[in-house]
């Protein structure tokens, strides 16, 4: 999915072990482990005149990870992938050098009817030693995410490594994203149980961390590694995610991350000048901005 105007920042604000703010890249905390980018998609309603029609658009150095709560998208790119991503599946696209893709309502939901999308879509920067590598797709369907319950607490494990469980999906470092339910207000310590750095997306409800309470639409980003130990309001949804931070900064303009500014200075020329492979029996094109 193209970024172009859909980072909104708010003030971070330091509550002690944490800071808050909304969704990253914020300011004060660029990254969470590899993670570069969230965005929330919705909750909202497609119907005619308002159908999700992202066209053609460009990355390179990132994977980019499509999960909904609800809805569904039709994936394309230029490797020829066609694949509707469902609810609690995993779109996982690695541009690597570069790719082009689209995201868009399929045709079984432009019926005239009213559906609802939500979900996340998320960035996580490639490794400096596989930012150039060849692109991937890779689909991971609901069922074979892990899953358990303990204490109250429903879990899901979406990518990476958490609580002594791997998920199926094709990461290239050190991470964990963990989806986490509560029936009723509970104690949550993840200490031990992932590495590395640390995020939480309140998507519903509300937690408690350094005696603040932290309502839903937020995000808190750990300062220390391994440190986490929250209270979860009952009937709150929230996500865990991070890991392993990178040595190297990391530059981002529109879809382009990389370690080097040249990379995306020539990404830049090469999508203006049309020089990205395009995506099979697709049209259109997103013009660079600016």
């Amino acid at each position: 999915m193209s970024n172009t105007g859909l980072i909104i920042e708010e003030r971070s604000r330091d509550i002690g072990d944490f800071l808050v703010g909304r969704l990253i890249p914020f300011r004060k905390k660029r990254m969470v482990g590899p993670f570069i980018f969230i965005d929330h998609m919705g909750p909202s309603v497609i119907k005619p005149g308002h159908y999700m029609d992202i066209g053609q658009h460009p990355h390179i150095g990132l994977s980019t990870l499509t999960y909904l709560l609800e809805g569904q998208v039709m994936h394309r790119d230029t490797l020829g992938t066609e694949q509707l991503v469902t609810p609690r599946s995993v779109g996982f696209m690695t541009s690597g050098r570069g790719i082009v893709h689209t995201e868009r309502t399929p045709g079984a939901l432009r019926d005239g009817g009213e559906y609802p999308v939500h979900g996340y879509q998320i960035w996580v920067a490639l490794p400096k030693a596989l930012q150039r590598m060849n692109p991937e797709f890779s689909f991971t369907p609901a069922e074979s995410l892990p899953s358990w319950s303990t204490a109250g607490l429903d879990f899901t494990l979406v990518a990476g490594e958490a609580y002594g469980h791997r998920s199926p999906v094709p990461v290239f470092s050190p991470l964990f994203m963990v989806e986490v339910k509560s029936r009723q207000k509970q104690v949550l310590d993840v200490k031990g149980q992932v590495s590395g750095e640390i995020g939480i997306v309140i998507v519903e409800g509300y937690i408690e961390a350094c005696a603040e309470r932290i309502e839903q639409g937020h995000m808190l980003a750990s300062k220390e590694e391994d440190l986490c130990r929250i209270v979860v309001g009952e009937d709150t949804h929230i996500f865990l995610f991070g890991g392993e931070p990178f040595e190297e900064e990391r530059h981002i303009f529109w879809n382009f991350v990389s370690t080097e500014k040249e990379l995306i200075e020539q990404a830049k020329q090469d999508w203006k000048d049309k020089k990205f492979e395009m995506v099979p029996g697709e049209k259109g094109y997103i013009p660079l901005p600016g």
